[in-house]
């Protein structure tokens, strides 16, 4: 994978370009990192200074161990699902502060670097845009290497906006630490409206000059014409959303319409194995890794206790409970089948391709949570790394990959940022607002329920706008699942007041015969909670006092 050797190989460039253009009162050369100077004067450099920055710095502990982070949680050791109703961080890490309602400005958990990584970034951005006609190329290849740069700052701003709202506008200003002083402007936020319209802007400029396909050493994990009006239109859904309420339902329908006119996109047949492959036909930008290239290993993170594995990110009863039966019916429903007491049975593939539970197969074993006795419960080895749910994470891990000892050996599949089925999900929802549950409505979700690897029945015939509205928030939480988009959805929806509001649950399961369980549901994490003023993240209170108190704060905080 050239991609990937290119990024790992100069992360000096990420980490210490800016830092070397601060005076030096020795007047000595630094040594231990590439020069402004010398990445304008070499165009080969000067790329992969744009390639880093796909990348940012690692700004607290467990975060980009290995390899710096990229836009995201993907491949940390706490996954943003663990700030959600979907899973919880077996060893906290900074997650239980943000699931128990306590996040402040001093205290921001996991969510802390956000803010100051966006802005690195957009600030880096920057500086190869101003600099980009100094340094010797073609012209073509500079308009596309400037696209490139106008789509990852607009991924960074998008970033922003989701989870802070108005931001603060940079334009295409190098901002340094004496400006501070002099610019009442770099503390003044913008409204939400201006911030979505900025960003939306970016991405429509990005479009017109990337290509529609990368050449084969860099496809997924670099930006294409897709890759900007897939976010486009997820910027678009969020802005008709009811928190944000910056736009209109048809013009994200229309930007997701864009999407999949392209007829370059379709869903990959097999669910399972959509997240370990490096490329395929539904992956429309993704972060790509290679052997060698260390960064923490997904299935020892998040394995069994009895496999060697750490817990983890393990998924919470409420997300399971979110499955369908394979009939199409929820467990709710009364003619479903459902039966609590073999809870697991006839459930929509999509479960056991997500999520491990008691009875499941797994290389070449079961797994064991019940109690007493099971291997993968708190009666097995390294007890510190059962499952407090019952429940263990499936999606993301390659089975080819060693749990025990996987470092320099793991890592080959990507992290997902954005891929077609969610273009499908972002359409139906703006749409059924638009005019409710047309047959396009119902052709984008019957697509992905019955891709070959789900084959999920079809939506019943005849639903109220209500009713798709609820099928869709269902289909968005079971496809969907642990990719970072739940915490998001919840909250643009204005139902994370009920959904956060819920205590983490779990299951226990008790064996009373071989091969007979007793499953009763407990409260795997206590004191899950929500305010009203968690709709935004807060501002850390560093970056507020860095700005002599003129940065406004989020209300609430």
């Amino acid at each position: 994978m050239k991609t990937s050797h290119i990024i790992y190989s100069l992360g000096l460039v990420a980490a210490g370009l800016f830092s070397s253009c601060q005076k030096d009162f020795l007047n000595i050369t630094p040594t231990d990192r590439v020069l402004p100077s010398a990445v304008l004067a070499d165009s080969t450099l000067f790329e992969n200074y744009i390639v880093n920055r796909y990348m940012s710095i690692t700004m607290q502990e467990k975060e980009g161990e290995g390899s710096n982070p990229g836009f995201g949680r993907g491949f940390e050791y706490a996954l943003w699902s663990s700030i959600s109703d979907e899973s919880i961080y077996n060893n906290d890490d900074n997650t239980w502060i943000i699931q128990q309602g306590q996040i402040a400005p001093e205290n921001t958990g996991i969510a802390g670097t956000i803010w100051g990584r966006s802005y690195r970034s957009i600030r880096e951005c920057n500086f190869a845009i101003n600099n980009i006609d100094t340094v010797e190329m073609s012209a073509p290849h500079r308009k596309k290497l400037l696209a490139e740069l106008r789509f990852i700052r607009a991924y960074r701003y998008h970033d922003l906006i989701r989870n802070y709202g108005g931001v603060v506008m940079m334009g295409n200003k190098e901002y340094n630490l004496s400006d501070n002083l002099t610019d009442p402007a770099l503390f003044k936020r913008a409204t939400l409206q201006e911030s979505m319209d900025y960003a939306v802007a970016e991405l429509d400029a990005a479009a017109a000059d990337l290509p529609v396909t990368n050449d084969s050493d860099w496809k997924p994990g670099r930006a294409t014409k897709g890759a900007a009006l897939a976010l486009k239109a997820r910027l678009l859904l969020y802005a008709a959303s009811p928190l944000y309420k910056v736009g209109t339902w048809q013009a994200a329908a229309t930007a997701a319409k864009a999407v999949m006119d392209m007829s370059k996109y379709s869903l990959a047949d097999d669910y399972t194995q959509l997240f370990v492959k490096g490329s395929n036909t539904e992956v429309i930008f993704a972060r790509q890794y290679a052997v060698g290239a260390r960064h923490v290993c997904l299935e020892i993170s998040n394995g069994p206790n009895g496999y060697g594995g750490w817990a983890g990110n393990s998924p919470l009863q409420n997300m399971v409970d979110a499955y369908e039966m394979n009939n199409g019916k929820p467990i709710t429903d009364a003619t479903s089948g459902y039966n609590p007491q073999q809870p697991y049975a006839n459930r929509d593939a999509r479960f056991y391709a997500s999520i491990l539970y008691n009875g499941a197969s797994y290389r070449g074993s079961i797994i064991q949570t019940y109690s007493p006795g099971g291997k993968d419960g708190k009666d097995g080895p390294s007890n510190w790394n059962a499952t407090k749910t019952g429940y263990y994470l499936r999606k993301f891990m390659d089975d080819k990959n060693p749990i025990d000892n996987p470092w320099d050996v793991a890592g080959l599949q990507p992290w997902i940022y954005l891929r077609y089925a969610e273009v499908l999900l972002n359409y139906a929802e703006a749409q059924n607002e638009v005019a409710g549950p047309d047959a396009s409505v119902y052709a984008a979700v019957n697509q992905i329920r019955q891709r070959n690897s789900v084959k999920q029945p079809a939506l019943a015939p005849g639903l109220s706008q209500a009713d798709m509205r609820t099928a869709i928030q269902r289909e968005r939480q079971v496809e969907l699942a642990f990719e970072e988009h739940r915490f998001y959805d919840v909250r643009r929806w204005k139902i994370a007041n009920v959904t956060e509001n819920v205590p983490a649950y779990g299951m226990d399961a008790a064996a009373t015969a071989p091969g007979v369980y007793t499953y009763t549901r407990k409260v795997a994490l206590a004191g899950r909670l929500f305010a009203d003023k968690n709709y935004w993240l807060p501002i850390p209170r560093a970056d507020i006092l860095a700005s002599n108190k003129k940065l406004d704060q989020n209300p609430g905080y």
